[in-house]
């Protein structure tokens, strides 16, 4: 059996996959598995992976789409590795990023159950990276920073298979943050290991999760819900997530919704200037409002990732 199974989910990722799928092929570090899960794409993406004619890949398909948790969990019922890695279907793997993780975990203690690694954004339309890692982690128990900032990338995480005995598997009600969900359950349970050199770049590509607010809204609705009794511990941040999911309703156009948020938001921390800017700029209209916000990027600067 081998030492690592990475699993990679894809839909309608034929031009981008090539690319993920050699940087896992590559690596320096030879003793694996790559499952892929095609999640019922349409655009011939069983013919390409067939011909890069690897023994080393697992070809899985699903004949309807069922979203991205759901065939990360399909990949794990796979997996025979003793550590579990993930890669998306659009991002980069360094060829030494499978080698730095089992490096880390061969000298840490027991406890800990994942590693995790910095890496490089590469945004669509835009020129050069952006280097990626929360500077104020450090390793052993993350759970408070997690609840505060999506900081981690899921093609930068490598687990313990033990982990998803005791830390559960995807849960597939997410259509977005399945991800960082996962990150925070595993945190109550095992320590981590931060490594501070980019091991993979994430391409933000115009059609990802990332860029749906409609997903993102709903899977941070979810987190709210599931992690409220952690979150309402600090007024603040409880106010910045009421902030963030009326930013979001407003950013589609759905006033009410925002509004009522934003009211939740100032009444949790009443000094939260920002709430206010967004219930007044919410009667300005969705493209003045989105003007005014320049959506993307207060996003992306509240560390809202897909």
């Amino acid at each position: 059996m081998p030492i690592v199974s990475v699993i990679l989910p894809t839909y309608n990722r034929k031009k981008l996959l090539g690319r993920s799928v050699q940087s896992v092929l590559n690596q320096t570090y030879q003793d694996f598995e790559l499952i892929i899960i095609d999640d019922g794409s349409t655009d011939d993406t069983e013919r390409l992976v067939k011909s890069l004619n690897s023994e080393k890949i697992i070809f899985i398909r699903h004949e309807q789409n069922k979203g991205v948790a759901a065939a990360r969990n399909t990949g794990l019922r796979l997996a025979t590795g003793e550590y579990i890695a993930f890669q998306d279907s659009d991002d980069e793997w360094m060829l030494d990023k499978l080698e730095n993780q089992i490096r880390a975990f061969e000298t840490s203690p027991p406890e800990v159950g994942m590693v995790y690694t910095a890496y490089l954004v590469k945004a669509h339309g835009e020129e050069g990276y952006i280097h990626f890692l929360e500077p104020k982690i450090k390793d052993r128990s993350i759970f408070s920073n997690l609840v505060r900032r999506h900081f981690m990338g899921m093609p930068g995480l490598m687990l313990k298979r033990d982990c998803f005995e005791r830390g559960g598997t995807f849960d597939e009600r997410f259509p977005a943050f399945d991800d960082w969900d996962l990150f925070l359950r595993m945190s109550r349970h095992y320590h981590s290991k931060g490594i501070n050199k980019p091991l993979f770049i994430n391409y933000r590509q115009a059609d990802s999760v990332s860029s749906n607010l409609s997903y993102i809204t709903k899977g941070f609705q979810l987190l709210l819900e599931k992690y409220y009794h952690d979150i309402k511990q600090d007024k603040r941040l409880l106010a910045s997530c009421y902030f963030k999911l009326g930013h979001l309703f407003s950013a589609q156009g759905e006033f009410k919704q925002g509004r009522r948020y934003f009211i939740k938001s100032i009444e949790a921390y009443p000094l939260n200037i920002m709430a206010s800017i967004g219930f007044i700029v919410s009667f300005f209209g969705k493209g003045i409002y989105n003007v005014l916000t320049n959506s993307y990027r207060v996003i992306r600067g509240m560390g809202l990732r897909g």
